[in-house]
């Protein structure tokens, strides 16, 4: 695959520019213990407007679910877009997988910016990330805006066919596909109106990228 074109990586580079052209730089912090975390950050952070943190949820990275909504912040607030642990450039050697790690990392990367006080919005797994930062570091997160994410969901309301999974384990298989079929199935459970077709090449790419 690597040696072929790329639709999606060649997309990345699209929403890069898009981000550069908006008014954001890619920068990375290295947090320690084998953590790193990538985030697009103002070109100049100014005292004077509010700070909107956005965070992505599963099957993408930050550019590819924020990049049609940040030329309306810009101009009113200094936005920050990371890419969440294990989505992106953002990556650990640590064990830990949850939504508490991820919050400290995010607020870790924000202290070493020099920003303060912060509103977030969180999409679907990035609602309980977000979640997780107001319940941590209350002091430090003016609003919160969740967006389809299940932050009071419980184990009994899966066991109750609320979702069409049995389990967690399920649930991981259908968000991570790794094969086209899987890719196909996670589609039409997300989107009111699926797609018609894609073809397996493009969906191999999009696993080999993304997932």
């Amino acid at each position: 695959m690597a040696s072929c074109f790329s639709y999606v990586s060649s997309r990345n580079k699209c929403y890069q520019y898009s981000f550069s052209r908006a008014g954001l730089r890619s920068s990375t912090s290295d947090l320690g213990d084998g953590t790193v975390l990538h985030c697009w950050i103002p070109q100049t952070h100014i005292d004077t407007k509010p700070t909107l943190l956005l965070l992505h949820g599963i099957g993408a990275n930050a550019m590819w679910q924020w990049d049609r909504f940040i030329d309306r912040f810009i101009p009113r607030f200094n936005v920050y877009v990371p890419d969440l642990i294990f989505f992106g450039d953002s990556y650990t050697t640590r064990p830990d997988r949850s939504e508490s790690f991820q919050a400290s990392c995010v607020m870790k990367a924000m202290d070493g910016y020099g920003v303060g006080t912060v509103t977030v919005a969180g999409l679907s797994y990035g609602g309980f990330v977000a979640y997780s930062l107001a319940a941590q570091f209350k002091e430090r997160i003016d609003r919160v805006v969740l967006i389809c994410a299940g932050v009071a969901l419980e184990e009994k309301d899966v066991e109750d066919g609320m979702f069409k999974v049995k389990n967690p384990e399920e649930a991981a298989t259908l968000l991570f596909p790794q094969s086209p079929s899987m890719l196909r199935r996670l589609l039409q459970l997300s989107f009111y109106k699926p797609p018609i077709w894609i073809p397996s090449c493009f969906a191999m790419d999009y696993i080999h990228v993304m997932c």
